[in-house]
């Protein structure tokens, strides 16, 4: 979850990178001719400022040449102070509505809204395993209470078994029967008490303490019994099917992956296009004349043509990108079908899941019931060991599947949440909880 936060770190870095095209340039040349017929020094310095105005460039700069007369041919000489100069590019065609740069940028920004999707399909995958270790813990818990229950109810049993073997009431072999039976659900016991400390474990990825360190709870922390689970209302389940299209990330991720690709088709259309690149500059000479063709302000107007006569690069370019963009366009059909799909099959294994409850705490009851009655009827003698067992264990196994169908229950309204992007997509337990 931390890691995929700092996705927006990334992405800013990115789009701090790509506004570095905007970035203000300066140069400084220095040209020395300590021999030869023409002995000169000149002094170059200038700017360079892209503005992102229909990729407009704004230039200047100042000029100087020292030592003796230069030649007419030599286009570097000035008058005694400098030449100062300023002028503007402007293409008209190819790089006027969209350059590389500019197309750099706009993906950047696009690329740090991507970071948006990606954070929320963590948050919501991170919560509904949350959800599922929260109460994969509690039916953990759950059955190792159930176990020792179990234990205790044979435990006890034994000292009136023993009495009534010293007397000669039972045979001695009743009594070694409930020993077996005290040993074996001590190893269910065992067995129980591994999985709630495995199952502890696995929710302190997820349970942690200030430091961010994982936190183990320990059993004091579990609630005096496991909620009872609710069903879905079907009426809101198309209301829900609309919502997922709208507010699922996968397919706000798509959007921008074809917005990005926009951007590129925009620019591979735009290479398509001749170079026509028009300009003005404008530079005056200041101070002791030392040339007289050199006394008024020059300004200087041109356009400049070019043309790639077969301009396969861009028109490679703007066939890939299409392409891309269909192959994009059957992606999003094949996610919304994909998360009707999940809605509609997490809203019917969290149904089955919740109706599987209500059947699994009628077995409990009759199962429980019972075993009541065939407890009495040992008491009053009317029945033997082997069968009151029987009727404990099934007691047991059917409070056991009680347990882990609830946790069914829970899990399968975790994913359809998960799935619907429920508003409340928190952990839904019992009041006392870690």
């Amino acid at each position: 979850m931390l890691a995929a936060l700092i996705e927006r770190d990334v992405a800013a870095g990115r789009l701090q990178s790509a506004r570095g095209t905007f970035d203000f340039q300066f140069f400084s040349r220095l040209f020395d001719a300590p021999s030869g017929y023409y002995q000169s020094t000149t002094v170059d310095t200038g700017f360079e400022q892209f503005t992102g105005l229909w990729g407009s460039t704004l230039f200047g700069g100042y000029r100087i040449t020292t030592g003796g007369l230069l030649p007419d041919y030599e286009k570097n000489r000035t008058q005694g102070s400098g030449e100062p100069r300023i002028g503007f590019r402007l293409p008209l065609l190819r790089d006027g509505s969209i350059d590389r740069r500019r197309a750099t940028l706009f993906k950047a920004r696009l690329d740090k809204d991507l970071a948006d999707p990606l954070i929320h399909r963590q948050q919501i995958d991170f919560i509904r395993a949350a959800t599922a270790g929260y109460y994969g813990w509690l039916a953990a818990g759950e059955r190792l209470r159930l176990s020792e229950a179990l234990l205790r109810i044979a435990r006890e049993r034994m000292d009136a078994l023993k009495t009534q073997s010293d007397s000669g009431l039972i045979p001695r072999i009743v009594l070694t029967d409930n020993r077996r039976l005290i040993v074996s659900r001590e190893l269910a016991v065992v067995q129980a008490r591994r999985r709630f400390e495995a199952a502890g474990l696995a929710l302190s990825l997820f349970y942690r303490d200030g430091q961010e360190n994982p936190t183990v709870a320990t059993r004091d922390r579990l609630p005096p019994s496991l909620p009872a689970p609710v069903g879905p209302e079907a009426s809101l389940l198309q209301q829900d099917l609309q919502r997922s299209l709208t507010v699922r990330p996968e397919l706000k991720r798509l959007s921008l992956t074809q917005e990005k690709l926009e951007v590129d088709r925009r620019l591979a259309r735009n290479q398509l296009l001749p170079n026509l690149d028009a300009g003005v500059s404008a530079n005056r000479d200041y101070g002791d004349r030392r040339y007289k063709d050199q006394t008024e302000t020059e300004v200087q107007v041109g356009v400049e043509l070019r043309v790639p006569l077969q301009r396969r690069e861009a028109k490679g370019r703007v066939a890939e990108v299409e392409a891309q963009l269909e192959q994009l366009t059957r992606e999003q059909q094949f996610a919304r079908d994909r998360i009707q799909t999940e809605v509609r099959d997490s809203f019917s294994a969290w149904s089955a899941a919740h109706e599987q409850t209500l059947q699994a705490r009628l077995n409990v009851q009759l199962s429980v019931e019972l075993q009541e009655a065939e407890n009495e009827r040992f008491m009053r003698g009317a029945t033997d060991l082997l069968a009151l067992q029987l009727r404990e264990q099934a007691a047991f196994d059917a409070q056991v599947s009680a347990v882990d169908i609830d946790a069914d229950c829970f899990r399968a309204q975790a994913d359809y949440r998960a799935a619907t992007v429920a508003e409340k997509l928190s952990i839904s337990a019992p009041a006392k909880k870690p």
